[in-house]
């Protein structure tokens, strides 16, 4: 199932493997770590932001979708658990 968040979620991780991809660089470069640590931090944060918003995203369409559907709560809940886990 395609979810109205994917797209937003696909340009996250789109600028996140660029920062990355300018990470590398910067360090066959030798530039100094302040900056490498700079560019982490943004790749980290995008990645942390992207994973985020994917979770919610299937909480309140998947997960609230099957319960309202009348799904086994127990299988439901199971999942939920493992999506905490991530968060």
């Amino acid at each position: 199932m395609k979810h109205a968040s994917h797209p937003d979620i696909i340009k996250r991780l789109k600028r996140a493997h660029g920062h990355l991809g300018a990470v590398i660089t910067m360090m066959e470069e030798d530039r100094p770590c302040v900056d490498l640590a700079q560019q982490l931090f943004a790749v980290e944060s995008a990645i942390t932001n992207a994973k985020r918003e994917l979770i919610q995203d299937h909480i309140e369409h998947c997960l609230s979708g099957d319960m309202s559907a009348g799904h086994d709560a127990k299988t439901t809940l199971g999942e939920f658990k493992i999506l905490a886990k991530y968060l």
